[in-house]
C-alpha cells in the first residue's frame, strides 16, 4: 500500500498544502531534493506535487536517492509526470549537469545511530563531500537558495547553562569518537554554506531539526523513537534500552516539512534556524508509555547491543528553542501524543505492504 492511499496521511498533506505559504512564488520554480526517498524530502514531495495536482501549480521536481526501486514504489503517483523527474546518485561524487534550479534542499544523510556506528564513513562524507558539491554546483549554476537540512546533535551535549538551545549555543563534543561523526559533519556542512556564501555569494537557509518522527520513517531506522513505534505498530512490548530520562524535542514529519517550507520561502539569507514543535518536548520513559499504551502493551527494559550503543548520543537533555521559527509565522499543528497516535495508525493500516518504509 503506497503511504499516498493513505486517508490519514493524505489529510497531513492537505493541511500543510493550506497554510498561509507564499505558494505563487513558487509557479515554475525548479527544486532539487536529495535524500528524496527520506523521511521529510519525501513528505516535501508529496506536498509540492499535491500544490501541482490539486491548485494547478507548475512546481517542476528533480528527486535524487539511490534506489530506484524504493523510489518508483514511493512516488509511483508522479513517475510519469512531466513535473517529476528521479535519478540515481551518490552525493558524495559531483552532481552531473542536470540543469538549472531555483532552489536546492540538501536532505540527504545518515541519520540514525546504527548507520553512524556501521557506516562512519559515509556518514561524515554525505554531509561534507555531498554538501560541497551540491554548493559547488548551485554556485555555477546560481542556484536561488541552497537549503541545509542540519540536526540538533550540532549543539552537542547541554554544559547545564541552557534550558533551551537557541541558535547561538555551543555545547560539548568529544570529536575523537566514532560517534561524533555525525555532530561534526553537520557542523562543517553549515560551515561549508557560509564559506560559500562569503567566497562565492550563494544564497542558503539552514534548518536545524529536533528529533523528527512520522509514518515515512524508514524501517531500517534505529532510533529510540523508531523502534517504540515499530513495536507499537506490531501490538509488542516497547523495548527501553536504558532509564529512560532523556529529554528530547520533537517534531512531527508533515509539520517539520511545513517548518522546512516556512524558512525556505521566509527566512533570512545565511540564517540558522532551529525546526521544533516546542509543545513535544518529551524524555524517552514518557515517550514510550505513551507507545505502550497506543499499544495496548507495557514497558520494559533491555541492555542495548554494543553496536547499538556505539551510536547512541550521550546527550540527556536536547531541547530546543523555537522563537526564530515562531517569527516566521510558523506552528505546529500535531502535538506528540497526537502525532504518535497518528503515526501507530497509518502504519497499522499499511502492515504488510512495506515499500521501504514502515508501511
Amino acid at each position: 500500500m503506497n503511504i499516498l492511499q493513505n486517508e490519514m496521511y493524505r489529510s497531513d498533506i492537505a493541511q500543510v498544502m493550506a497554510l498561509d505559504i507564499p505558494w505563487e512564488t513558487l509557479d515554475n520554480k525548479t527544486f532539487l531534493i536529495t535524500g528524496a526517498t527520506g523521511m521529510i524530502g519525501s513528505v516535501i514531495i508529496d506536498i509540492l506535487m499535491g500544490r501541482n495536482q490539486e491548485h494547478g501549480q507548475h512546481i517542476h521536481i528533480c528527486a535524487v536517492s539511490r534506489n530506484e526501486e524504493k523510489a518508483r514504489g514511493r512516488f509511483s503517483a508522479y513517475w510519469d509526470k512531466p513535473d517529476f523527474a528521479w535519478f540515481s546518485h551518490d552525493i558524495t561524487r559531483p552532481l552531473p549537469e542536470c540543469g538549472n534550479f531555483d532552489y536546492i534542499l540538501h536532505a540527504a544523510s545518515n541519520t540514525h545511530p546504527r548507520a553512524y556506528s556501521t557506516d562512519p564513513i559515509g556518514t561524515i562524507t554525505a554531509n561534507v563531500q555531498g554538501t560541497y558539491h551540491l554548493l559547488e554546483y548551485a554556485s555555477r549554476h546560481r542556484c536561488g537558495r541552497f537549503f541545509f537540512f542540519s540536526s540538533v546533535e550540532i549543539y552537542g551535549e547541554n554544559r547545564n547553562d541552557a534550558d533551551r538551545f537557541d541558535e547561538k549555543y555551543l555545547g560539548y563534543i568529544d570529536c575523537n569518537t566514532t560517534r561524533a561523526g555525525y555532530p561534526e559533519s553537520k557542523r562543517l556542512g553549515e560551515a561549508l554554506c557560509n564559506a560559500f556564501s562569503a567566497q562565492k555569494g550563494q544564497d542558503f537557509v539552514i534548518g536545524r531539526f529536533s528529533r523528527v518522527y512520522g509514518p515515512t520513517m524508514s524501517e531500517e531506522d534505529s532510533k529510540a523513537v523508531a523502534q517504540f513505534i515499530r513495536k507499537a505498530v506490531s501490538g509488542e512490548d516497547i523495548v527501553l534500552k536504558s532509564a529512560g530520562n532523556q529529554l528530547y524535542s520533537y517534531t512531527y514529519a508533515a509539520d517539520a516539512a511545513s517548518a522546512a517550507l516556512y524558512l525556505l520561502l521566509r527566512g533570512e539569507q545565511g540564517s540558522a534556524v532551529n525546526i521544533v514543535d516546542s509543545q513535544s518536548d518529551i524524555t524517552l520513559r514518557e515517550l514510550a508509555s505513551l507507545l505502550a499504551g497506543e499499544a495496548g502493551t507495557r514497558v520494559v527494559y533491555e541492555v542495548p547491543d554494543e553496536t547499538e550503543r556505539a551510536g547512541y548520543s550521550t546527550a540527556t537533555k536536547a531541547v530546543l528553542d523555537g522563537t526564530r521559527l515562531a517569527q516566521l509565522g510558523w506552528k505546529a499543528h500535531t502535538p506528540i501524543a497526537q502525532g504518535l497516535g497518528r503515526t501507530v495508525q497509518i502504519l497499522r493500516q499499511g502492515r504488510g505492504k512495506s515499500e521501504g518504509h514502515f508501511q
